[in-house]
């Protein structure tokens, strides 16, 4: 169980998030969604370690994170998906994905998870994470390594983000499918409907503050129309 626990933060003089109280429960599918520059993002990052807050306590399993390196959270069970995935230039895509599940892994099981996620494993397992590359295929590549890591708290912020329309349909089977497999939480920043209604919570951010938690019955009604900064719920 993560908990967090009156979690403030501000960047350049901003105060970014305002006195977070959240609990994510075990085995739980978290959907993270509300206006844009309400927080969101700064919040996965804070849990993930990559950004360290003003005040508070991140607390995982009872035990007090809050000042744990990413290393340390990463190897305690939590992963993440940045929005705007990593490149690494002279490491192959199996070196990576292999290197993420931190055990020695087949060429068939490497194939399986970029299959999964809607590439043709001959055509990347050997390619660098370089600059040849494009956003998308980034992307997938990106949770196809966190889905082989298999961590208890798996992060992912707007995966969709250049996700072309069928590859995000097989997205959506594979976060179905690796919430049913490992059995950890899985927390995504989204404001994709199908996302949405996949969700066992749903947790709305706005101005920094936690406005709205509940399930996809309950919070859902009230959101559809509602002006995300630049984009809407919509159907994809």
């Amino acid at each position: 169980m993560l908990e967090l626990k009156n979690v403030s933060f501000s960047a350049d003089g901003k105060e970014i998030l305002k006195n977070i109280n959240l609990v994510i429960e075990n085995e739980k599918f978290v959907v993270m969604t509300g206006p844009n520059g309400g927080g969101k993002s700064s919040l996965a990052k804070i849990i993930a370690g990559i950004q360290k807050p003003d005040s508070g306590q991140i607390l995982l399993d009872g035990k007090d994170i809050t000042d744990w390196s990413i290393t340390k959270r990463a190897n305690s069970g939590i992963s993440f998906a940045f929005q705007q995935p990593v490149r690494f230039k002279g490491v192959t895509v199996k070196d990576l994905i292999t290197l993420a599940s931190g055990k020695k892994m087949s060429t068939i099981s490497v194939c399986q998870y970029l299959s999964e996620v809607g590439l043709c494993a001959k055509d990347y397992i050997d390619r660098e994470i370089n600059g040849s590359l494009s956003g998308g295929e980034l992307k997938r590549i990106e949770i196809a390594t966190v889905m082989a890591r298999k961590t208890k708290l798996t992060l992912f912020d707007e995966p969709e983000a250049g996700i072309d329309l069928w590859s995000f349909k097989n997205l959506i089977d594979v976060f179905e499918k690796m919430h049913a497999e490992v059995r950890g939480s899985i927390l995504i920043i989204s404001h994709q409907e199908r996302i949405l209604n996949i969700a066992d919570q749903i947790v709305v951010i706005s101005g920094g503050q936690v406005s709205q938690v509940g399930t996809k019955e309950e919070v859902l009604p009230g959101l559809f129309g509602v002006d995300l900064g630049c984009k809407y719920f919509k159907e994809v």
